[in-house]
């Protein structure tokens, strides 16, 4: 027996060897076998942790010794990363698995539908052994509120008799999704700006041109040029790497989800066309598990893809979030990647000089990619001509709350609030009065009806305090508590807080427990909110006051009215 065998048989440790539990030789050779068509890599340990609690139902304390032991690293290491997600559910060894997990949207918009009485409901009617009943973070089907998980399966506009009688189905697989086919992608002259470029026909300078004359920017919220964002990167030492942010998780988007599960080879393309621009090496996709037909429309087609020798197997590689709002920040993203917790980094070095592994990266969302095959086949200026009021471009609103007519609207680039509402989604909904709405989710604050004719776009609602962010317009009426909304609001920072600085950590909880007061200091929430976006590491705790600042500056008359309560 060698020195590995003797301590997996639960030997004294020799030199050497790592101290802390014994592995248990019949459960590594379980996990093994349950992984085999894995590689035993440190940056896949959240695909390990995925594949053991699909098999499972939870993680169990041996399979964590046992996959700590495989890939070489301590047990504390896999402790963290897995405590960290919060769709990952640790148990003993002994321990039963856990009830089904049922999980009802706590977003916004599906608490103006319901979501909290429907919570209430389902914890009446399901025994704590047959389930679960958790208040999730926004799922990413706003207009569809309010909405429950049942395993993998979403029930829309749910009803406590709908959700019951899927569990009593065991219907727990994900919705169907109708995409476009690669046939029919390509019958629309899909894949052929990718092939021109890759055969020299177009040259690559042609299409970061094109990319620039269309004014495409960042539409996950950061709005960075994006010609001038893929020239910093191929300029960098190779090997170079492209990750496309997936992980659609600000409140009240949705825009992504669409792309993915409708139009994925156009997506795909722009991936491929972009990957071509900076010579990356490889491809990552990081989606976030809340969407599993998005995941399996994304394994499917990529594995299409290498069949017909588009691409090399491996090139693209897809991953699955677990459940951490934190990681659509880019730099917390690639930690997740990586296999690590999701903290954000230290900035410089920027994830364009030091991202993934280390190298050059360029990180994108799905909306950026997805726009640039049709940039590239029909022109950047044609595309810059389509906005409006000077700004140019269209893109893609995720609206929902109070309209008649809520999903993605893909209209001009600086179109308003009240056009966006009146020639988009059909009016406010029967009886309801606009009361105010937020233009970029909860990190893009909260403005009044009279300001509603603002334009929607990068640079201008910076000057009043407010974020256009990823484009997500959650409308509220004369019929809302807005109290209560910016309560929702300020609990779902303080829950998503990753905890790693202490002004975001401590700041996001004191400034929910002030404003939860019967008479809120409002000179103390001031100059909390001006510490925590003076020092928080990431934008998170930067853009978590700002629901609250701007009600306050806006709307102060309802927003110290109100009961506060969901």
């Amino acid at each position: 027996m060698n020195s590995h065998q003797e301590s997996v048989a639960g030997r004294r440790k020799g030199y050497g060897q790592r101290q802390g539990r014994r592995v248990d030789a019949d459960r590594r050779d379980a996990v093994v076998k349950l992984l085999a068509d894995l590689p035993l890599r440190r940056d896949l340990l959240l695909e390990h942790l995925h594949r053991l609690q699909d098999e499972h139902g939870c993680l169990r304390a041996g399979d964590l010794v046992a996959l700590a032991d495989l890939l070489r690293i301590g047990v504390a290491e896999v402790y963290e990363t897995a405590t960290f997600y919060a769709h990952f559910d640790l148990c003993d060894d002994d321990d039963p698995a856990p009830a089904l997990a049922v999980r009802v949207c706590d977003g916004l918009a599906c608490r103006l539908q319901g979501a909290l009485q429907l919570t209430a409901s389902l914890r009446e009617w399901l025994p704590p052994l047959r389930a679960r009943v958790l208040r999730a973070p926004c799922m990413g089907r706003c207009d569809l509120a309010p909405v429950v998980q049942v395993g993998k399966r979403h029930a829309d506009r749910a009803s406590t008799t709908e959700v019951l009688a899927l569990i009593e189905a065991g219907v727990l697989t994900p919705l169907p999704v109708v995409s476009e086919s690669f046939d029919a992608y390509r019958a629309r002259g899909g894949y052929q700006p990718l092939q021109a470029l890759r055969s020299g026909v177009l040259p690559t300078g042609t299409v970061l041109d094109e990319v620039e004359a269309a004014g495409l920017r960042g539409m996950g919220g950061a709005g960075f040029p994006s010609a001038r964002k893929w020239r910093l990167v191929s300029h960098a030492p190779a090997p170079r790497y492209l990750v496309c942010n997936a992980d659609e998780g600000e409140p009240g988007t949705f825009k992504d989800r669409l792309i993915l599960e409708q139009q994925p080879h156009q997506f795909l393309e722009g991936l491929l066309l972009a990957a071509a621009c900076i010579g990356a090496a490889r491809c990552w996709i990081y989606l976030r598990d809340e969407y599993p037909a998005a995941h399996a429309i994304l394994t499917r087609e990529i594995a299409l893809l290498e069949r017909l020798k588009l691409v090399e197997a491996g090139f693209i590689e897809l991953r699955r979030g677990a459940g951490a709002y934190i990681c659509g920040e880019e730099s917390a993203l690639i930690e997740s990647i990586e296999g690590k917790r999701g903290y954000p980094r230290q900035r410089p070095p920027y994830v364009a000089e030091a991202g993934l592994f280390g190298r050059p990266t360029l990180v994108n969302n799905v909306e950026t990619l997805a726009l640039v095959p049709g940039i590239v086949a029909g022109g950047g200026a044609r595309f810059a001509a389509l906005g409006s009021e000077g700004f140019a471009g269209l893109r893609s609103y995720s609206v929902s709350g109070r309209v008649r007519e809520p999903g993605v609207k893909q209209a001009p680039a600086g179109i308003s609030a009240r056009r966006l509402i009146d020639d988009y989604c059909g009016g406010m909904a029967e009886g309801h009065q606009l009361l105010a709405y937020l233009p970029g989710g909860a990190s893009g604050g909260i403005l009044p009806a009279s300001m509603a004719d603002l334009p929607l776009q990068f640079g201008e609602l910076e000057k009043v305090g407010c974020l256009i962010g990823s484009a997500a317009v959650i409308v509220l009426s004369d019929h809302d508590d807005l109290r209560a909304a910016v309560q929702a609001l300020l609990e779902f920072f303080a829950d998503e807080s990753c905890g790693q600085c202490t002004p975001c950590r401590v700041g996001t909880e004191k400034m929910l427990a002030m404003f939860r007061a019967p008479e809120p200091d409002l000179d103390l929430l001031n100059e909390l909110a001006t510490v925590m976006r003076d020092a928080s590491i990431c934008g998170l705790g930067q853009a978590a006051p700002n629901p609250l600042m701007t009600a306050l500056r806006y709307l102060p008359q309802h927003l110290m009215t109100g009961h506060g309560d969901g």
